[in-house]
């Protein structure tokens, strides 16, 4: 889609990134409790990402916010060089045409700017599109949770070197 644009979140974008996010979170029947639709950095996405070795990335179809997902380095982790990709959704329309991994693509290469080894990610069982996505770009599943992410209700914890 040439019409795409994926850059860095900007400050005008949280309302729609929150209003996105808090949507695609509802239609997958994703529990309210104990996963990203609880989260107080979902309504200052700008803020919340403007630190260092974190970034996060808007996806812009005619002036319209569609997508985003960002990384952050992995919350109660001892180790610096585990680094999380947060907060990968899209709206329905934007899904099944590649932008997903690109949008991967591009966080990893700033993970890999940043100094990070790893990338985990927490996501659900049934959210399959996206766990095939993670498969093909290297994620691996694993058997537990790492880190300490407060995200209690997403069952399913993937890891990639980086």
């Amino acid at each position: 889609m040439s019409n795409i644009k994926i850059r860095p979140v900007q400050p005008k974008d949280n309302k729609a990134l929150a209003n996105l996010i808090r949507s695609v979170l509802v239609e997958m029947g994703v529990p309210k409790v104990g996963t990203a639709y609880e989260d107080e950095s979902l309504d200052k996405m700008y803020d919340a990402y403007s630190h260092s070795r974190m970034q996060y990335y808007a996806v812009e179809k005619k002036g319209e916010i569609v997508g985003g997902a960002g990384i952050a380095p992995l919350q109660g982790e001892t180790s610096d060089d585990i680094c999380e990709l947060q907060k990968m959704y899209f709206l329905p329309v934007t899904r099944g045409k590649g932008i997903g991994y690109q949008l991967i693509e591009k966080c990893l290469s700033f993970a890999k700017e940043q100094g990070y080894t790893k990338c985990y990610l927490e996501t659900m069982p049934y959210m399959k599109a996206a766990r095939k996505l993670y498969h093909k770009v290297g994620f691996v599943s694993l058997e537990k949770p790492i880190g300490n992410t407060g995200h209690y209700s997403c069952q399913a914890w993937m890891i990639k070197e980086l």
